[in-house]
């Protein structure tokens, strides 16, 4: 099982950029997807995570300007972010609750996509 991550880039402050991370590899099913970030001599935090049903939780940081969704016949999570400001800057690293065909389940997680918010 694999989380391919992307969507990151530079934007200035008060822009918008849409975040996705696919699921691929041998999968039965997907429960809880998430988007964490980290941000330079920070610890990892979770930003936003969402049930397979679409119960959305936000970190307070991000509420009204965060939105996660996906989409579960493509096995993507998205995290569309607007209003962006300089301190949302860090990479951004999507996990998922995986119940693979053939082994126990676990939590995956993507590469990280960097994304950079000039003010």
């Amino acid at each position: 099982v694999q989380l391919q991550a992307s969507g990151g880039g530079l934007v200035q402050a008060g822009g918008s950029l849409r975040l996705s991370c696919a699921a691929s590899g041998s999968i039965f099913s997907i429960n809880a997807m998430g988007w964490f970030r980290q941000a330079p001599g920070k610890k990892r935090e979770l930003v936003a995570d969402i049930t397979r049903g679409g119960i959305a939780n936000y970190a307070d940081s991000v509420k009204g300007r965060f939105t996660i969704s996906r989409d579960n016949a493509k096995n993507t999570v998205y995290l569309q972010m607007n209003s962006l400001k300089p301190e949302d800057t860090g990479v951004y690293y999507c996990n998922a609750g995986v119940q693979p065909r053939l082994s126990a389940p676990q939590v995956y997680w993507g590469q990280g996509t960097l994304v950079t918010v000039s003010s």
